[in-house]
């Protein structure tokens, strides 16, 4: 397989013709098909050109991630260019924060779009030059209906639309009113530029769209160098075509744009200010995933109303918010490609996207011992003033891994859940007389247990071990059915872990009740705050990931000081996709 390297353009590059690859290596999908078909016919001279293009109004989330890992992916697989660009045309709601932070998640999910994105507002002249076009060819009116009366005589589905009063004024007195809109004479609402089309349409998208309105609002970039802005309909297409993009590949809630997004482009390549052949647009089904929202709306509402603490809580379907859970980003690129493109909805089970991390994490992450409700275990016999140091695997995946050494000693914890003082059938972990193997150290037989005398809670077990058990190996051959982790306790370091689950209590959240709020789920996070882990971990940075033995894996927050460190759970050992697997099988 030859190597793909991208260049400071953004432009991926290989050997051969720009637009050949091996098809054999490429993933396959109908998008791929379409493309690979225009290739065949020489269409857009054998380039292939793509675009991510969010609204800088929130933070990205996992739905975002297969749509870059999509058109990054095309671009790379056909060794063309895929650009960022931000549709920055509603200034009262986007926020350089914002751009910032959709810079950051595309660039660390692995995909370089060159030094610097693009943006809508790069295009604000061309774009006001295109509307005086279209109003001096006819093809646009400005119209001076209140929004109520417009929606009153839009139509609906069954019925046609109605056509405004406004609708035949003479070009030269639509131009007067636009370039009016433009100078700041006429307040946010007192009119709009609409494209002249068809108010019979069936399609309501072709029923004269607005495709100017008054806003009198400070933009991030332009500043109060507008007061008219194109809306995103009108912009989209405007921005593909002076980019020469060739394939615009969007999610299905725009198919029915997509007749407006072709006559625009039609109108203006007919004046001359873009250059055949046109981008096409190509629709794919949207990510719904279970036990999530992926509506930015809500995830506003989620972050405004106090449900979680920020875009980047780790229960938060964000770039940031998995980021900062613990997710590698190969494991988000092998998500999106495992769920492939498809032309319906459908919603993918999260239990996929958490086999996807265990898969990776499991390659990497080392192994630790932690301890996350400690019970103390005192060894009797083993001499007080003594410790000594124990070889541990960093990571049996990977023998390149090597090993460490943990301390042990008289005083120890493991977790209260290995013990039962009156266990069942099927618990083989530690109990009163029986024996169990702490890893890598010794066999160990509990002889008593202390309980605290006013609640009767067991806070104490008095053990024996077998020094000849070193390193977990009877020299007699006996056996025990289960093996704990534990830490020292003179040695361990105090730490706080976070618990986390799905943020949602039900796998399509407000389904029932109409409002996905009263679907939160109350135990989304659990903080321990008495959690003890092995001295090696000690200046651990925010961001190591790491596997605590029979817990899951577990990710450095940056609320971790030098002082106390901060574990979030990333995803448990419990491989619930396995299961699903095996009963679809």
């Amino acid at each position: 397989m030859k190597r793909l390297s991208a260049s400071p353009a953004g432009v991926f590059e290989e050997e051969g013709k720009q637009g050949m690859t091996d098809e054999s290596s490429r993933p396959t999908d109908f998008i791929r098909e379409i493309i690979t078909e225009d290739l065949k016919k020489g269409k857009y001279d054998h380039r292939v050109h793509t675009r991510f293009p969010p609204e800088p109004n929130g933070y990205l989330h996992i739905g975002h991630a297969k749509s870059i890992c999509l058109n990054f992916g095309i671009a790379k697989d056909y060794k063309g260019t895929c650009n960022l660009r931000f549709d920055d045309t509603n200034p009262e709601k986007e926020e350089q924060e914002y751009v910032e932070s959709i810079i950051d998640a595309v660039r660390w999910l692995g995909f370089d779009f060159g030094p610097e994105p693009r943006y809508a507002s790069d295009y604000f002249g061309f774009m006001y030059t295109a509307a005086e076009y279209l109003i001096t060819a006819g093809h646009a009116y400005v119209d001076s209906q209140t929004a109520e009366e417009m929606r009153e005589h839009r139509g609906t589905l069954t019925s046609p639309g109605k056509e405004s009063p406004f609708r035949g004024r003479a070009a030269a007195e639509n131009l007067d009113l636009f370039r009016a809109m433009r100078d700041g004479r006429h307040p946010d609402g007192a009119m709009v530029l609409r494209a002249k089309i068809d108010m019979a349409s069936p399609n309501i998208n072709l029923r004269d769209p607005a495709i100017y309105r008054i806003k009198h609002a400070e933009h991030h970039r332009t500043g109060s160098t507008w007061c008219i802005y194109p809306m995103y309909t009108y912009a989209h297409p405007i921005e593909d075509a002076r980019e020469n993009i060739t394939h615009s590949i969007c999610t299905l809630e725009f198919e029915d744009q997509r007749p407006f997004y072709d006559w625009l482009l039609e109108r203006l390549a007919e004046g001359g200010l873009v250059q055949r052949p046109l981008p096409q647009q190509i629709e794919f089904a949207r990510l719904n995933l279970s036990f999530t929202v992926l509506s930015k709306r809500k995830l506003i509402q989620l972050v405004t109303e106090g449900h979680v603490t920020g875009w980047d809580d780790p229960r938060m379907p964000t770039v940031s918010g998995m980021r900062r859970r613990g997710y590698t980003p190969e494991a988000i690129r092998n998500f999106c490609e495992r769920i492939g493109v498809a032309k319906r909805d459908s919603t993918v089970d999260l239990a996929l996207l958490e086999f996807c991390i265990r898969e990776d994490l499991n390659k990497r992450a080392p192994r630790v011992m932690a301890v996350l409700r400690p019970l103390r275990v005192v060894i009797t016999n083993y001499p007080e003033d003594q410790e000594e140091e124990l070889d541990a695997v960093n990571n049996p995946e990977d023998p390149a891994a090597g090993c460490r050494t943990v301390p042990f000693s008289r005083l120890l914890y493991i977790e209260r859940d290995d013990f039962l003082e009156n266990p069942p059938k099927q618990f083989f972990r530690l109990a009163p007389g029986r024996e169990v193997r702490l890893r890598y150290a010794y066999y160990i037989t509990c002889e008593k247990v202390v309980k605290d005398e006013r609640t009767g809670e067991v806070v104490e077990l008095h053990c024996t071990y077998d020094p000849k058990t070193r390193g977990g190996d009877s020299p007699d051959g006996r056996k025990v059915k289960a093996t704990l982790h534990w830490v020292s306790a003179r040695h361990a370091i105090s730490s706080e872990v976070r618990l986390y689950t799905t943020l949602f209590s039900t796998p399509e959240p407000g389904a029932e009740s109409g409002d996905f709020r009263q679907d939160i789920n109350p135990a989304s996070l659990e903080v321990l705050s008495s959690a003890y882990v092995e001295p090696g971990l000690a200046g651990a940075v925010p961001g190591s990931r790491y596997q605590f033995e029979r817990m899951g894996y577990f990710c450095v927050d940056p609320d971790s000081t030098r002082d106390r460190l901060v574990f979030n759970r990333t995803v448990t050992l419990k491989d619930a996709w396995a299961k699903i697997q095996k009963a679809q099988k």
